[in-house]
């Protein structure tokens, strides 16, 4: 395959997935909700009990600080709590109020940012470093690879 055609069949590749992840956004926009929002709202009725700030990063492959934002939104607009853990005070648990129990149950059953973790999820450990090589070398080419990463479609 010549390489115009390769570079070719990749950006048809990413379109593809960006496609998605575009219609997934409209998806929770019929909601009022960002993206990340739905993501953030779909993971913490996924684990069926509170989780802490870190937990939920680790179910959204985030960092605490960038998941901690879209949460402060949730908590404003009343779809998510925070309540002190019984068991240690200095523990915050994110719980879906009943308004969030709600809307997530209006949400999209799956959204693509759970089929991209699935799909990235099932490669095989070479794979899967072989394509975080690889996209760390575009992501540098590009000149982002300082850039923060945040969740993605969410507001800023």
């Amino acid at each position: 395959m010549p390489k115009d055609a390769r570079v070719a069949d990749l950006m048809d590749s990413f379109r593809r997935i960006v496609h998605a992840l575009r219609s997934s956004h409209r998806a929770a926009a019929y909601l009022n909700l960002t993206g990340a929002q739905l993501f953030v709202l779909t993971a913490l009725h996924e684990a069926g009990h509170p989780l802490s700030v870190s937990e939920l990063a680790v179910r959204t492959r985030t960092d605490p600080s960038t998941v901690s934002v879209v949460v402060s939104r949730l908590v404003k607009r009343g779809l998510v709590q925070r309540v002190r853990a019984a068991e240690d005070s200095r523990r915050a648990e994110l719980t879906l109020t009943r308004a969030g129990r709600t809307l997530q149950r209006k949400a999209p059953t799956t959204i693509a940012q759970e089929k991209l973790l699935e799909a990235l999820a099932s490669l095989s450990p070479r794979d899967a470093a072989a394509l975080q090589r690889l996209l760390r070398r575009i992501v540098s080419a590009m000149g982002e690879a300082e850039a923060p990463a945040p969740m993605m479609f969410d507001k800023r």
